[in-house]
């Protein structure tokens, strides 16, 4: 598959005609024409195919798109494997990206720039089994569901569903959907899904109500382990992040105590930050990239720095759900590093969970009436004299996974032909300096 080549600084910006060529096209357009066609063409009311049920696919990222790391942005500590949430075991990653339509914003029919991101903690035969979790409000101008749940027994087990603000509900059924189609026995009782949102409207088609239930299904269903494609790919399809292109990113670190490596996943739907805030490894760049920044144009009515932030933490690390909430309010720490101050207009929330002590946390009705169930549980954790290097990992893969997703952006288009212009990657030697590790050469964005 060929890409479309670089543009640079001097060239006009791409036209709505060239919509699909400004597309990265092995991350957005192979998965549309594969996947999110074929579930567009459903109807309501009409039930998406149902693939077997897998314990874990590896599905390789379909773009070659440079990284933050690869580029010669330095960062604080050891990431895994792969960089990603992915490196923590058994989770798994899913999108559906929707793309369709050019130019005017005909409400129902387009331009469609949205999607659905499917996380789950423990893969597709681990939904049902609870995690210990724990959640933050940095801001609380958002929505994520089944936070009442966690509040109360510190657990969840749905997959996690990342959309747009007005595709909750579409994403709260379809997940149920799956349940009953591949989890029946643990949708004999009660399903509180996770679902949560960013608000893609500069460039989205939000009130057409594009995303379907069979899109949620979908995006769980293609869920697999491995490398990530980040930028404007699944539910961060038409965001945007400090006035450039966002959408999905990803990081991690390896963090060992007392003998035991572990691994802390961070993944981010990025749509927040006001341009001139933006700081990346330490400098501060925004005041100098106050240029080519349409979405604060006087025309558009949204305040800047609005849109929202959605984070999820993972670790194997056993962590008591008291832990896993410390984690989650170390996370605007990560996000302030790379400039935000926290916009009343963006609702920043994040949700952290541990995959250990499997077994140990769920709630089962039938134990109630069983002279034979457990009646304690046992639980392992880390000691909390030593929480403070998972503290540190969170930070740091928070802030590297906001400067993935910039980094992975590249100029896009949407509703009423709104232009979002990707990070300036060429311009890293001068905005960086000597920061800037020398790798192979920067490509022009």
């Amino acid at each position: 598959m060929t890409h479309a080549p670089a543009r640079s600084a001097a060239q006009s910006p791409d036209s709505p005609a060239d919509r699909l060529d400004r597309l990265d096209p092995g991350s957005h357009s192979s998965m549309f024409s594969v996947e999110s066609r074929r579930s567009l063409a459903l109807r309501p009311g009409r039930e998406a195919e149902q693939p077997k049920l897998k314990e874990k696919m590896t599905k390789p990222r379909t773009t070659t798109r440079a990284r933050a790391r690869d580029l010669g942005i330095s960062f604080s500590g050891a990431p895994g494997e792969f960089n990603s949430i992915t490196d923590v075991p058994g989770v798994l990653v899913g999108y559906q990206t929707l793309i369709s339509g050019d130019g005017e914003l005909i409400e129902g029919t387009g331009p469609v720039r949205t999607g659905v991101t499917a996380i789950l903690p423990r893969g597709r035969t681990g939904v049902g089994q609870s995690v210990a979790a724990g959640t933050y409000s940095f801001n609380g101008n958002g929505e994520m569901t089944g936070t009442a749940w966690i509040e109360e027994s510190g657990t969840f087990n749905t997959p996690i569903l990342i959309t747009n603000t007005h595709s909750v509900g579409a994403c709260h059924e379809g997940s149920i959907a799956w349940m009953i189609a591949n989890k029946p026995e643990a949708a004999r009782a009660w399903m509180l899904p996770v679902v949560a949102e960013t608000w893609d409207s500069y460039l989205n088609d939000i009130n057409g109500l594009h995303v379907r239930p069979d899109h949620a299904v979908a995006a769980i269903d293609s869920a697999g382990s491995g490398p990530l494609d980040e930028g404007p790919v699944g539910g961060g399809t038409g965001m945007t992040c400090y006035g450039y292109t966002g959408g999905s990113g990803t990081s991690s670190r390896s963090v060992r105590v007392g003998g035991e490596e572990f691994t802390v996943g961070v993944f981010i739907q990025a749509n927040f930050g006001e341009r001139r805030e933006l700081v990346v490894a330490g400098v501060p760049v925004g005041e100098r990239l106050l240029e080519d920044n349409p979405i604060e144009d006087p025309d558009w009515f949204a305040t800047a720095g609005s849109g929202s932030a959605i984070i999820i933490v993972a670790t194997d690390a056993p962590l008591l759900p008291s832990q896993c909430k410390a984690l989650a309010r170390r996370v605007p720490l990560g996000l302030g590093r790379t400039g935000t101050t926290g916009s009343h207009f963006s609702g920043d929330l994040v949700l952290a969970f541990s995959i250990a002590n499997q077994g140990a946390l769920n709630s089962r009705m039938t134990d109630t009436c069983s002279p034979t169930a457990r009646g304690i549980e046992t639980l392992n954790s880390v000691a909390w004299g030593l929480i403070d290097r998972f503290y540190e990992a969170t930070v740091q893969a928070t802030e590297e996974a906001v400067i993935n997703t910039l980094v992975a952006g590249r100029t896009t288009f949407g509703r009423d032909s709104h232009r979002m212009p990707g990070f300036p990657v060429n311009r890293l030697p001068e905005l960086l300096g000597d920061r800037l590790e020398t790798r192979t050469a920067v490509p022009a964005t």
